[in-house]
């Protein structure tokens, strides 16, 4: 699934998300249409409760949208039209994740960690392993193969997560707060690597943040109030 660079990635149409409670119905997401192109790194900033993350779990096809369709490429199919096995397939291929908090497995070192998506993809451990070497070289974590979780600074953890999330070659990266657990020289950091992740492999970044420096190493960053984008 190649895409050509600028052209339509994923288009949001008419999205709206509700939650209920009892026969309360708690609206977060109003409304929001949104295109995301091949290539682009995208922020969306705004105060905690205003929607993004639900908008994110959405594009990443976490959580079906109340109302809405979400399409991919240029088939304009919406996703969530797809039987339960396809939209599995559909998250395993184009879509990698990476959150505020790391989701390592303790137990794993650094290099079995980022095999590990590889490896239920039905790779082989060769090639997983090789591959997830070089990630980790990649992201300038090449001498903690070995290293558990428990033995490495939060911003090497989240490095490690991010590799993670990109063993399988994903069309569209989905951050949602990944520096929010860092100090500010970690956090430039981890940016830094989003940076070159993009610019060496093409892969799309959607970003969720409260963080306006960190939407400034963005190409482009819109602003999300009461579950609506407003810019």
């Amino acid at each position: 699934m190649s895409e050509e660079k600028n052209a339509p990635l994923i288009q949001v149409e008419g999205v709206k998300k509700s939650f209920f409670k009892g026969k309360t119905e708690i609206p977060v997401v109003r409304g929001v249409n949104l295109t995301i192109k091949a290539g682009e790194m995208l922020a969306i900033t705004g105060a905690s409760g205003v929607g993004k993350s639900t908008l994110l779990h959405m594009i990443g096809t976490l959580e079906p949208p109340t109302e809405g369709r979400i399409f991919f490429g240029a088939t304009k199919q919406d996703v969530f039209g797809y039987n339960e096995k396809a939209l599995s397939l559909f998250r395993n291929r184009v879509l990698g994740f990476v959150f505020q908090f790391h989701y390592l497995l303790p137990e794993f070192s650094a290099l079995e960690n980022v095999m590990m998506p590889a490896l239920i993809a039905g790779h082989s451990k060769s090639v997983s392993e090789r591959q997830s070497k070089e990630l980790l070289e990649f992201v300038g974590l090449g001498h903690r193969l070995t290293h558990r979780p428990s033995e490495m600074s939060g911003g090497e953890q989240q490095r490690v997560a991010i590799a993670r999330s990109v063993i399988l070659r994903p069309k569209l990266l989905l951050a949602d707060e990944l520096t929010g657990n860092l100090d500010s020289v970690n956090r430039g950091n981890v940016m830094d690597l989003l940076v070159k992740l993009n610019e060496s492999t093409g892969v799309s970044v959607l970003l969720v943040t409260h963080d306006l420096e960190v939407g400034k190493r963005m190409h482009r960053v819109l602003t999300m109030k009461d579950g609506l984008l407003v810019s």
